[in-house]
């Protein structure tokens, strides 16, 4: 479970702008600094993908929240560490990161991870992290990285050894959207 060197070479590639491909709390991701427009777009060209759809973001704590969405219920935490499983939340008041991954309505979906290597990643990385199903926009996410399309792995900067042998299935997050009354709406099960 060494993967020192894979932490190291996709800071290199985020800290310049660049696109990794790695393994997620759930499927394997295309990443980027969700803080930089340019490898934002970067993300959405290699995925085909229509700028006006959301990208989700990656961060290690709870805390880091109050950076990046304007208004967290006190009991944020305790809502987050109720999740039996990895959990996005769409949060209302997106605040400093690229306007190309905050949502027209002025949201952010945003994961906290509990994995190891994400969690490694994001916070020595220091900025949220974008994480998007690591392919072809309207192809299936794949489940393992056997699964990930050449064209994927081979259009980003950097693509991470770790955990590539793995193959079992795996799946994307629940998503669900924060409404103003603090009550959870279920957007994928």
């Amino acid at each position: 479970m060494n993967f020192e060197q894979d932490i190291v070479n996709s800071l290199a590639a985020l800290r310049t702008g660049g696109t990794i491909l790695y393994p997620t709390d759930t499927i394997w991701g295309i990443g980027c600094d969700a803080t930089d427009e340019a490898a934002v777009a970067k993300v959405f060209k290699l995925k085909n993908r229509d700028e006006k759809k959301s990208l989700v973001i990656l961060l290690a704590d709870v805390r880091d929240l109050l950076k990046y969405v304007a208004h967290t219920p006190p009991d944020i935490a305790d809502i987050l560490a109720g999740f039996d499983r990895p959990t996005t939340v769409i949060y209302q008041g997106a605040l400093d990161l690229a306007s190309n991954v905050i949502n027209e309505d002025g949201s952010v979906a945003i994961r906290i991870v509990k994995e190891d290597f994400c969690r490694h990643l994001v916070k020595r990385f220091r900025k949220p992290l974008v994480s998007t199903s690591a392919n072809i926009s309207g192809a299936l996410s794949p489940a393992n990285f056997g699964q990930v399309a050449p064209e994927i792995v081979n259009g980003v900067d950097y693509a991470v050894q770790f955990r590539r042998e793995e193959r079992v299935p795996t799946q994307a997050s629940r998503i669900v959207r924060l409404l103003p009354s603090g009550e959870m709406e279920v957007i994928r099960p």
